[in-house]
């Protein structure tokens, strides 16, 4: 359990409520190096996972409840700290999030478990989500989150694509096209990640 890549999502964890409080009390500078410094832990986080050859699944299922809490934490977040720019994205921002939470609800009917595909698009959207968060929280433009929810909206509907596709809770699955492929191949024998040749899971940073 103790691997660096874990500490890492651990870490994420964490700071969800410090966030929060750093949030709530316009404690805007310290609350924006700690965002730097989670969202910075989840891309480090499956790398480290790769290239020190430490997947596992507590790992992956460890990254998505940190991902699940943090951009669950950050529109409140928003709301404390710029409640003016946040309010004028308010209605794209709430598509965006009834989009992610359907896939994740969908994944739980299905399996009653949080759902760890990490797919390719939803790594994509985590490097453009983080960067236009932090340019937000930066005082930036308010679009640049409004910019966001059409991918959020693809990734969601990708994941649960994924979801109907499956016919158990697999972690690391890139595509629905791959999903689609390993239902061909594995009808009738169960396995626990996508290709052979993975092990049973592996932390991503998304």
């Amino acid at each position: 359990m103790w691997t660096l890549p874990n500490l890492l999502s651990l870490f994420r964890l964490c700071a969800v409520p410090l966030l929060l409080a750093l949030a709530w009390l316009g404690l805007s500078q310290p609350f924006f190096w700690l965002l730097v410094a989670s969202l910075s832990s989840d891309a480090l986080d499956g790398y480290l996972a790769r290239t020190m050859n430490q997947p596992s699944q507590l790992g992956a299922h460890l990254d998505s409840w940190a991902d699940l809490a943090t951009w669950l934490a950050l529109p409140l977040c928003g709301w404390w700290l710029r409640p003016a720019a946040f309010a004028s994205e308010l209605p794209w921002l709430a598509g965006g999030l009834v989009a992610y939470l359907t896939s994740v609800l969908v994944g739980w009917a299905k399996f009653r478990c949080l759902i760890s595909y990490h797919t390719w698009g939803a790594k994509a959207l985590a490097l453009l989500a983080g960067a236009a968060v932090l340019l937000f929280f930066g005082d930036g433009p308010a679009w640049v989150l409004r910019a966001l929810m059409p991918l959020v909206v693809l990734a969601a509907l990708e994941e649960i694509l994924i979801t109907f596709l499956l016919t158990e809770p697999l972690s690391n699955v890139p595509t629905a096209w791959h999903a689609w492929r390993l239902r061909r191949q594995t009808v009738s024998k169960p396995t626990r990640s996508f290709g052979s040749h993975l092990p049973a899971s592996e932390p991503a940073g998304s």
